[in-house]
């Protein structure tokens, strides 16, 4: 499939047939998100990959524990349908390290996060989770990035066994994917993208600043 087509044809996907999913597919997702760009090639990511029924059901249930145990809304029904769930993590360690090596000390970034601009350890991750669902829509499968609830982000962590140690501060997620094979679009919830208006590229693009529009 022609690049140009792959950006059309990305949707966020809300509910999934009950078929598996070619490992491979998944494979090489993730091999394409470590070519995303990263600060100083620090490449602070992880990527947790749950692909077997128990693993799925165990996100499921830290993630969205009421819902789970009673009955789930149209979204989360179709979007627990999904076979494969990859949850991107940054890894905040990395970019400290990296950026005390000698080479980038000079940027004055070592060892104090509040002098980075921004945390680009979630950034470069957000890229990489990009790449994931590029690669599968190359597939010819669906996939739907989402964030984590707020006040259940520890306990998807903790069924990930994503825990600080006193030697080592575990890979933060940043949200979840999900992957597999799209049902009738009738299935899942619809999304803001059928109900809103997609902005052409000439209302957000300005010439030299902000304001001064692109034509």
């Amino acid at each position: 499939m022609e690049f140009s087509e792959v950006v059309r044809r990305r949707r966020m996907t809300r509910a999934y047939t009950p078929d598996p999913v070619d490992p491979g597919v998944v494979e090489r997702a993730l091999e394409a998100a470590t070519r995303a760009p990263s600060a100083g090639f620090s490449q602070g990511w992880a990527f947790i990959v749950l692909d077997t029924p128990a693993a799925v059901q165990g996100f499921w249930a830290a993630q969205a524990p009421a819902a789970v145990d009673g009955t789930p809304d149209r979204w989360l029904a179709g979007m627990m349908s999904a076979p494969v769930v990859i949850v991107p993590c940054s890894r905040r360690s990395a970019y400290l390290a990296r950026y005390s090596e000698a080479d980038k000390a000079r940027a004055g970034l070592v060892g104090d996060e509040s002098r980075w601009a921004m945390p680009y350890w979630h950034l470069d991750t957000a890229m990489a989770s990009l790449l994931i669902l590029q690669s599968v829509a190359d597939a010819g499968l669906g996939s739907c990035f989402f964030g984590l609830v707020p006040d259940r982000v520890d306990a998807v962590r903790e069924v990930l066994g994503l825990v600080d140690t006193a030697e080592e501060e575990a890979p933060h997620p940043i949200g979840a994917i999900t992957i597999g094979h799209p049902a009738p679009r009738t299935t899942g919830a619809a999304g803001s993208a059928s109900r809103r208006r997609r902005t052409p590229w000439e209302e957000v693009a300005h010439r030299g600043r902000w304001g001064a529009g692109f034509a």
